[in-house]
């Protein structure tokens, strides 16, 4: 067995502190991102106006969410893979498995930049955005695809180090990236007035920071895992399972975009208020989702380094006391949404008509958050044991696919925002249920799959 010169251990001590302790830096990257989101929304809304807030929110995030959000959810596979090598004490193969994917990922972040912009028109028309904030978006859009490949590479990056139990890192450098895209929106929109343009190109500037930033980390470090410019090759033994389990959670990622670009037609025609309002609804509750994710890829690097030694007593320990913590955390945070909901939107914007419907919709999902956090907890733990493809299918059928048949069928008879936005916490208690039976009856641990074997 290869020799460890140092590890972040998540296989020792208390089950609760060692995950707490892991997700916190998580949570609070994820924070300051949000915040960050709400200083962005701060600076269109109010300085640049509210067709440009509908134009960066509104279609263009759909298709964001859903190209990007592809890629991105995929190198959550290679995350597994390098948390169940590094807790079976394989070091040199962390840094092989690592140095492909980040290979993998760069490539495809320059194939998706070339795809972006030239199908950015086309792809805005499909979704009927508003002619108000069509140029706007195609504008948007473009100036973010150039950014695609130092996305998806700072996210293999970051994910490798939390699959080493490094939460910190990842946390320290998003801080820096966040400050500087503040700084650089404010430079570029308030004091330059480039309006749209220069919000994309202070968010490109700022993931392409944050990227380098990683990558010196990984080059410099004395840890075992250090990342070697040899190991970045498009082949090697541990890519088939990377894209096993990845490709799963991007298709997972994928039909949640969908299914929320048709919602996001509906939005559409109910007018620029409601698409304006929609957007800034993600900047007052997104806190949440944020949060939510963290705690979920907190549990997945968890779980896949339990498994990986051998420790799958403490795997069961971690879905019980991940419960817990995630409907502790759900509760605390819907109830603070929904109190300070109403003074932030004054500060976000001075559009009377986009807070009283953004406070609308929050009424309409806000209070229901409990009902996400079994999907949360249980789809992260599936995830770090290797079990890919059923959760996603759970997934598919009893949120996108449901979502889809409620606003092709029951929105279009009743035209209202109401019935929109009930399609939410409707999709989420179903795929709850379904989830838990499929987890209590236990043929995933059958099903999941070991990776510390070539």
């Amino acid at each position: 067995m290869e020799k460890r010169i140092s590890r972040k251990d998540l296989t020792e001590g208390a089950v609760w502190q060692k995950l707490l302790l892991f997700f916190l830096p998580i949570a609070a990257g994820t924070c300051i991102q949000q915040l960050y989101n709400a200083v962005d929304g701060v600076i269109v809304g109010r300085f640049v106006g509210t067709v440009a807030l509908a134009a960066v929110g509104g279609s263009s995030a759909q298709i964001i969410n859903l190209l990007i959000g592809f890629f991105v959810a995929i190198t959550s596979g290679a995350s597994v893979v390098i948390a169940q090598v590094y807790g079976a004490n394989r070091m040199r193969d962390v840094q092989i498995a690592a140095g492909n994917a980040i290979a993998v990922f760069a490539l495809l972040g320059v194939l998706l930049t070339a795809f972006g912009l030239a199908a950015s028109p086309l792809m805005l028309r499909l979704l009927k955005t508003p002619v108000d904030t069509l140029e706007d978006s195609i504008l948007y859009l473009r100036i973010y695809f150039l950014g695609v490949p130092f996305v998806l590479v700072l996210n293999m990056e970051s994910n490798m180090l939390r699959a080493v139990g490094d939460s910190f890192s990842p946390f320290l450098y998003m801080v820096i990236g966040c400050v500087a895209n503040i700084v650089l929106d404010t430079v570029f929109v308030v004091v330059f007035g480039w309006g749209i343009a220069g919000v994309a190109i202070a968010t490109v500037a700022a993931q392409v920071l944050n990227m380098l930033l990683l990558t010196v980390k990984l080059l410099t470090t004395k840890e075992s895992y250090r990342m070697s410019f040899q190991e970045l090759k498009l082949k090697g033994v541990y890519l088939k399972n990377m894209l096993r389990l990845g490709i799963p959670a991007g298709l997972q990622s994928s039909m949640y975009a969908v299914s929320n670009m048709i919602i996001q037609v509906g939005v559409n025609s109910l007018g620029t208020v409601v698409v304006a309002s929609w957007a800034m609804t993600s900047k007052t509750d997104g806190i949440f989702w944020a949060v939510s994710s963290a705690l979920g890829a907190a549990i997945t690097s968890f779980v896949g380094q339990n498994l990986g030694a051998g420790r799958e007593d403490r795997v069961k320990l971690c879905v019980k006391q991940g419960m817990i913590l995630s409907t502790i955390i759900t509760v605390s945070l819907s109830g603070l949404i929904m109190l300070l909901g109403m003074p932030l939107l004054h500060i976000l914007t001075e559009d009377q008509a986009v807070i009283e419907t953004t406070y609308q919709i929050m009424t309409y999902f806000v209070p229901y958050y409990f009902t996400w956090v079994v999907i949360e907890v249980l789809s992260a733990v599936l995830r770090g044991s290797g079990d890919a493809g059923r959760p996603v299918i759970i997934i598919g059928l009893g949120i996108c696919l449901l979502r889809v048949v409620w606003i092709v069928t029951l929105f279009v008879k009743v035209h209202t925002l109401f019935v929109l936005c009930l399609c939410y916490p409707v999709s989420w208690t179903v795929t709850s249920i379904v989830m838990y039976l499929y987890f209590r009856k236990g043929g995933w641990k059958t099903r999941g799959t070991m990776i510390v074997d070539r």
